[in-house]
This record gives C-alpha cells, sequence and structure tokens, in this order.
C-alpha cells in the first residue's frame, strides 16, 4: 500500500476523532442529513469490498464507517436539522444517487452517481455552516481535505474518472473550511480594499 494512502487514512481517522471529540464538548453541531448520507455511502462501499474479499481499503472503508456512524448517532442528540423541507429533499435525491450507484452495471455512471449522492448531501451543511458557522470546527474539515489530497496525489493512472473522485473530496473539503473561517478571512482584508474609507 502507497505510503501516501496510508497517511491519509490515518489523517482521515485523526479528523473523525477531533469531530467527535468537538461534538462531546458542545464545539460541533453536525447536520444530521449530511451525516446520516455519510453513513449510507460508507457502509455500502464497505459491505461492497466485504463482499468483494477485499483485504486492503476493507480496513479504512470500515473505520470511516464506523466513525461516520458514532458522529450521526452523536448527531441526533447534539446535532442540527433533518427535518426541514430541504433535508428532506436532499435526502431522497441522494438516495436516488445511492441507488443508481449500487445498481448500474456501468462504472462511469456508478461513479458520477455516487459524487452526485455526496454533493447533494452536502448542500444541508453548507447552509448550515453559511448561516451558523461556529456550529462546525474547521480543524475536521480542513484534516480532511489533506487526506483527500494525498489521496489524489496517491492516484497512479491520472486520467479524468481516476482523479475525480479524490479530486471532488479535495475541493469539497476546502470549500467547507473556507465557509467556516470566511468572516475571519475578511476581516484580514483592509478597510480600503472594502470600499470603506
Amino acid at each position: 500500500m502507497s505510503p501516501l494512502i496510508i497517511i491519509s487514512s490515518l489523517l482521515a481517522l485523526f479528523s473523525a476523532f477531533l469531530n467527535i471529540r468537538a461534538i462531546l464538548l458542545g464545539k460541533a453541531k453536525p447536520h444530521r442529513t449530511t451525516f446520516f448520507i455519510f453513513v449510507l455511502i460508507n457502509s455500502l462501499a464497505f459491505a461492497s469490498l466485504f463482499a468483494q474479499h477485499d483485504t486492503v481499503a476493507i480496513y479504512l472503508a470500515f473505520f470511516n464507517a464506523a466513525s461516520l456512524l458514532i458522529i450521526f448517532l452523536l448527531s441526533l442528540k447534539y446535532g442540527m436539522g433533518g427535518w426541514a423541507p430541504l433535508d428532506i429533499v436532499c435526502l431522497l435525491i441522494a438516495l436516488v444517487g445511492i441507488t443508481i450507484w449500487k445498481f448500474t452495471s456501468i462504472p462511469m455512471i456508478a461513479l458520477y452517481s455516487a459524487i452526485f449522492a455526496d454533493i447533494v448531501s452536502l448542500i444541508p451543511t453548507f447552509k448550515k455552516i453559511y448561516f451558523h458557522p461556529k456550529t462546525e470546527v474547521w480543524e475536521f474539515w480542513f484534516i480532511g481535505f489533506l487526506s483527500a489530497l494525498l489521496n489524489l496525489l496517491a492516484v497512479k493512472s491520472w486520467d479524468f474518472n481516476s482523479i475525480l473522485f479524490p479530486l471532488f473530496l479535495t475541493i469539497a473539503n476546502l470549500v467547507t473550511v473556507l465557509l467556516i473561517i470566511r468572516k475571519h478571512l475578511f476581516s484580514l482584508i483592509p478597510l480600503y480594499q472594502r470600499g470603506k474609507p
């Protein structure tokens, strides 16, 4: 296994630990819909690897699914959202993407469907962060960004379909970090650049 993949996997586990700790300390309030969909996607990925008798990626898939399940279960008590119309619509749309992903026999369509489901699952969290940025810890998403970036760098075949999923994860985590810290970044801009005297 590539050293980059090993480091990426360890970072992913560490980021999950950070988020669980932040939730228990009241510093993070994960969105229930987002993490429910994350649990579904990662559990199905683990089940698929198990069925294929995978002996490498299955361990990371298991720990990912387990840590996301813990975060989702904590979100039931400490999280936000889940029953708003947007949440329900995103859940239903993501379920369609997950269904296509699992039951299509065309790898390219399966890949795009999985990414589509992930994108939709992030919409409720993006909305929550926009209005309540202090309900997330940026470190969790930043370490997720680093993990995804290392995963991207570990890709051996740089064709579009091979890099698409790790590239998506890299961008998604970075966008989430920027959403969380945007007010701090904005405060660093000199007043004259904001059109103020």
